[in-house]
């Protein structure tokens, strides 16, 4: 069975992006075949993985507006067991160009249906926002990973993403649930974050993930290598600590089964 998996929260800078390049680089490491599929228009996951966005000669804005096949976007990262559907700053007028578009919140679904089969985990990284693209990203899911920064702001929000997921759940994909909760950036010597992290227990209780991603400079170096951190420095505490993330994953997804 395929865990298709969105990563998400409306909030910008939560690490979305960072787990998932890095999460998906060490679920490969593990013997799991993965695709990820970059929704923000950013495109940081896709040079992230050493794609230069400029020179795409299809990316995920063809599968979504061009009605292109999904086989024709997918792109081999020259690293085993990950794939790609990568993107560009042309992904942003997607939404506007899908405004008339039928059965418009379920493209990516359908395209994702045709290939699910090639994969034992596909991560999809979202735009911090909750608008068309994240919609069809959740339609398109079995499950949502969402990491919260251990720091002020990060419960703000959660109520509305928890209703979309609930409202995504009741009209257009009735199986998707919260896979986990991951705490990111981590500090552990301020007691802000720990008191953060407890907050985040107490709302959302087991899905918590028992791997926090501490704030590791090693991290925020890999991307402008075109590196994940598994490749740059995987003894590094980010290193350490995502291959626990994707150890967690593969268990939590093994008794979902």
């Amino acid at each position: 069975m395929t865990n298709v998996i969105s990563i998400v929260n409306q909030k910008g800078g939560v690490g979305k992006t960072t787990t998932t390049v890095n999460l998906s680089a060490f679920l490969a490491q593990l013997g799991k075949k993965v695709l990820v599929i970059d929704l923000d228009p950013q495109g940081n996951a896709t040079s992230g993985y050493g794609f230069d966005k400029r020179k795409l000669d299809t990316s995920v804005y063809d599968l979504l507006v061009n009605e292109v096949p999904i086989a024709d976007v997918i792109r081999s990262t020259n690293r085993e067991n990950i794939d790609m559907c990568p993107t560009n700053i042309n992904l942003a007028g997607a939404e506007v160009e899908l405004v008339s578009a039928m059965s418009r919140e379920t493209i990516l679904k359908r395209a994702v249906d045709t290939i699910s089969h090639n994969y034992d985990f596909i991560l999809i990284d979202c735009p911090p926002s909750l608008g068309l693209l994240t919609l069809n990203a959740l339609a398109a899911s079995s499950d949502v990973i969402v990491p919260i920064q251990g720091e002020y702001y990060a419960l703000e929000g959660l109520t509305q993403l928890v209703d979309t997921i609930n409202l995504v759940r009741k009209h257009l994909n009735p199986t998707i649930g919260i896979f986990g909760v991951v705490i990111t950036m981590f500090d552990g010597r301020t007691q802000l974050t720990r008191q953060v992290t407890e907050e985040v227990k107490k709302y959302f209780g087991d899905k918590v993930f028992d791997t926090v991603i501490p704030r590791n400079v090693r991290l925020a170096e890999a991307p402008s290598f075109g590196k994940t951190i598994a490749e740059y420095d995987p003894k590094s505490r980010g290193g350490h600590a995502y291959i626990e993330l994707a150890q967690e994953v593969i268990s939590r997804a093994k008794r979902t089964e």
